[in-house]
């Protein structure tokens, strides 16, 4: 059965959802630490060249598979090249990264739902840097506690899914992008008063040199793909929604742009409270959950400022994590012919269902010997399976299929119009330069070969 198929109402819609999609807790949650870790100026150089030479690309390409195909990412693949139909594989590698991606964001993105009421309770009074990280701790191993709000955060997202796409995705993302500008905005005017301030604008632009390794390199490139939400089938499904005249090519640059600026403005809104305080920019992953709370409470408006943060946090992952539910239930509805309200229930029953391992991670009492077994706990393995395998493999697939097997005429009636002269630079990236740092990437991550002791 033919199904009508929705657009946006207006590009305005389409450009927030798409930044609303990339700017999510990879700009706030690991971008920051990312950075931290790998000696600030230096990846941040490095970062900005990998999104403008291979994420914008990848991103040109996906939004123009999706509208010239007008479907989800199975059917894209399949249908651009009905005589050889193994490229659907393609398409499906896309929406598991979906699933899977949700099933754990939406337990990472409960913790921040639950600091929001911690921070309006002030959790974080009278207590030392060390008793705020263990009250982090006590919530990550509480398994019922992560677990609501994990159901919580699903049942949010599920929602404004449900309502399709003018009057859900597109909707809420007007709405909820726009209140994420204002509170960044905000917090980073109130950064600007912080002693910090000129140490972290140093930390974060000032090169240094010293401190590069090639691994940070590939970091910096899969960060890119984290962020803009490649490979992940998330830009196939936003660019079928878009209308034939609509200028792809200025659309990628504008949310890419927007993902710099954002980066940015996170990375100088954390940082100086960071230095305010002379701590270490390198605190991993516990750095949102487990420092900023306390360094919020030793500066003035603590209450409001936690508060703020943390609602900026679950915007940011609303915003990401809409996408990830609408990428496999388009496919269900394109596949299996179902209606919208089925294959979005049953996609959001899904992702909970699986993510409740990753609730219980931390607990213990769900495969309590996973760690023993995989070398990290079950979040942790999924997050690794599909950020270091799935997504840079579905970033491959698409440079391969769209450089080599698709016909170039197809894509070039696409984006000729746009691209004019640019086009055959783009076609050679898509061909050559994207597949080689992908596969640099995998080689990296899989242990395969360790360039830094060859560059060394």
């Amino acid at each position: 059965m033919t199904q009508h198929r929705e657009h946006w109402g207006s590009k305005i819609g389409f450009i927030l959802a798409a930044i609303g999609s990339a700017i999510g807790l990879g700009v706030l949650w690991k971008f920051p630490y990312t950075v931290g870790q790998n000696g600030g100026g230096v990846f941040l150089f490095i970062y900005f060249v990998c999104l403008i030479l291979i994420g914008i690309p990848v991103f040109i390409a996906e939004l123009a598979l999706g509208r010239k195909a007008q479907r989800a990412s199975i059917e894209t693949f399949g249908k651009l090249n009905p005589k050889k139909p193994g490229w659907k594989a393609a398409g499906v590698l896309a929406m598991i990264s979906s699933f899977l991606i949700m099933s754990f964001y939406s337990v990472i993105a409960g913790w921040g739902m639950s600091y929001v009421v911690m921070s309006l309770n002030g959790f974080y009074q009278n207590l030392s840097c060390h008793e705020v990280g263990t009250v982090f701790e006590r919530l990550s191993h509480s398994g019922g506690i992560s677990c609501f709000w994990h159901f919580l955060f699903t049942l949010l997202t599920m929602g404004i899914v449900l309502s399709g796409v003018r009057k859900g995705i597109e909707f809420w993302s007007k709405i909820i992008t726009r209140l994420l500008f204002a509170l960044l905005v905000g917090l980073f005017l109130y950064s600007l008063t912080l002693d910090g301030f000129s140490d972290a604008v140093s930390f974060i632009f000032k090169p240094n040199f010293a401190q590069f390794k090639f691994s940070s390199a590939l970091e910096a490139l899969g960060l890119a793909f984290f962020t803009l939400s490649l490979g992940q089938g998330v830009m196939i499904s936003y660019g079928s929604y878009m209308k034939k005249e609509d200028n792809i090519p200025q659309m990628a640059l504008i949310v890419s742009s927007s993902v710099i600026v954002v980066s940015i403005l996170a990375a100088l809104t954390i940082f100086p409270i960071i230095f305010t305080f002379d701590l270490s920019p390198r605190e991993g992953a516990g750095l949102v959950f487990k420092t900023l709370p306390y360094l919020f409470a030793q500066l003035p408006g603590a209450l409001v400022l936690s508060t703020l943060f943390f609602t900026l946090f679950v915007f940011t992952a609303i915003t990401s994590a809409v996408p990830f539910i609408e990428v496999v239930a388009t496919n269900l509805m394109e596949t299996k012919g179902w209606p919208r309200k089925k294959a979005v229930l049953l996609t959001a029953c899904a992702t909970f269902v699986f993510g409740v391992p990753s609730a219980f991670a931390m607990s213990g009492l769900i495969f309590p010997h996973w760690e023993e077994v995989y070398g990290m706990n079950f979040l942790n393995t999924v997050e690794n399976l599909v950020f270091v395998w799935i997504v840079p493999i579905c970033g491959l697939c698409t440079s391969i299929y769209v450089g080599w097997i698709l016909d170039r005429k197809i894509m070039k009636e696409e984006l000729g119009s746009h691209l004019k002269k640019l086009y055959l630079p783009w076609l050679f990236f898509m061909r050559w330069v994207v597949p080689a740092f992908i596969l640099l990437i995998v080689v990296q991550k899989s242990g395969l070969f360790d360039f830094d002791r060859f560059f060394r």
